[in-house]
């Protein structure tokens, strides 16, 4: 089975004010693999920030719980039915990513400052 993307939404592909991030969108469209956006936005925040213009799938809990809290990526599993093994996950947050760690999900800290969109896909073809 083909390794599925989730990926961060606000300061990773969505740049609050400017939109999604050009050259972390054309990084994943080069992959074929499934993508899901991550976010805890409540439904204000998702139009807010154009989550609903996103052509890939969007999970969100309305920060009941936020990313940082372990039962977030519980739930994920439990609604999406998805496999921990069959994860990668591109986040910018310290705290979301030990988060997502703490139940074996292979996660990249992505540093939402230097963008370093190399890195990332060295993450990416080692991982996938």
């Amino acid at each position: 089975m083909k390794k599925i993307i989730l990926v961060d939404a606000i300061h990773t592909l969505i740049i609050p004010d400017k939109g999604i991030y050009d050259p972390l969108f054309n990084l994943l469209e080069t992959y074929p693999n499934r993508k899901i956006v991550l976010t805890g936005a409540n439904d204000k925040e998702f139009s807010e920030h154009g989550l609903d213009k996103i052509s890939y799938e969007v999970f969100t809990l309305k920060h009941n719980p936020e990313k940082s809290d372990p039962n977030y990526y519980k739930i994920l599993l439990e609604k999406l039915d998805l496999a921990v093994e069959d994860l990668v996950y591109i986040e910018h947050n310290l705290e979301a990513v030990h988060s997502a760690e703490s139940l074996n999900i292979n996660a990249f800290h992505y540093n939402k400052d230097l963008r370093d969109i190399n890195k990332l896909n060295e993450f990416l073809k080692i991982n996938i």
